[in-house]
């Protein structure tokens, strides 16, 4: 999420901006406007900002860093809230609004690969056509030796499926993802968990320890949920804690049960 409302911004002169009464139209070369053609630039620059300071860092680096930096308070440190005044969700605000400044320095990146991209398409099944509309090419269509949908992706979503097998059962969903420490010297980080609501977190380990810079470290997640069938959808959010340090790496859950709804036969 970045700044979108009334932001002042450059505007085509030959246009009318504004109007006084009903028969004088005013021109300018700047206009307040809001929306996301206003937010997106923000974000815009934030990344160009990043790869300027870190030219080595792949654009899921600094989309990571954006993301697990980001604040989810708001400057009064309570829970930003949204247009109806209601605490904002993660389907609300993404991960938080964006913080340019922490951005620079996340220490930890959720980093990802083209093949790892490639690995996601393969997951879906589609067909060559469909495979290369996104991935701009079908040279990698017949080498979907390890295909996942698990991509290396700085938030959680679990739709939790049921088992028909015997007793109602929620299945467990498992994610497994792997952060690069772009800091400078080693350092260890503890796991906070904010579990979402009908639903039990667990992540091993609960702590990585990073040997120096460009070390890479890896944990697994896993969210079963365990209340009832109302359908609902619930938040929460893991962050990796710097033991002797300021950082903190956090990212969103949502959880949701996924319900069959059967249709009547004729």
């Amino acid at each position: 999420m970045a700044p979108g409302v009334l932001i002042l911004a450059a505007f085509p002169p030959n246009l009318f901006s504004q109007s006084i009464q009903t028969n004088l139209e005013l021109s300018s070369d700047y206009e307040l406007k809001s929306g996301t053609s206003m937010a997106a630039p923000h974000v815009a620059g934030i990344a160009a900002m990043l790869k300027g300071a870190h030219p080595e860092w792949s654009p899921s680096a600094i989309r990571s860093a954006m993301m697990t930096t980001a604040n989810h308070l708001d400057s009064t440190k309570k829970p930003i809230k949204d247009d109806n005044n209601w605490v904002a969700t993660p389907l609300d605000m993404g991960a938080g609004h964006v913080d340019p400044n922490r951005a620079l320095d996340p220490r930890l990146v959720y980093d990802a690969t083209p093949q790892d991209y490639i690995n996601l398409i393969c997951s879906m099944n589609f067909t060559e056509e469909q495979f290369k509309t996104f991935a701009r090419s079908s040279a990698n269509y017949d080498n979907c030796s390890n295909p996942s949908a698990d991509l290396n992706y700085p938030s959680f979503i679990a739709l939790n499926p049921y088992s028909l097998e015997g007793n109602f059962t929620w299945l467990e969903q498992k994610f497994r993802r792997t952060l690069t420490n772009v800091g400078r010297g080693g350092t260890t980080y503890n796991v906070k968990i904010e579990t979402p609501k009908n639903s039990t977190v667990s992540v091993s380990p609960r702590t990585l320890v990073f040997k120096g810079k460009n070390d890479k470290q890896s944990y697994s997640l896993t969210i079963r949920y365990i209340g009832d069938s109302d359908q609902s959808t619930n938040f929460g959010s893991i962050t990796w804690v710097e033991e002797k340090g300021n950082h903190s790496v956090r990212s969103p859950i949502v959880t949701s049960p996924i319900i069959e709804v059967w249709g009547n036969e004729d």
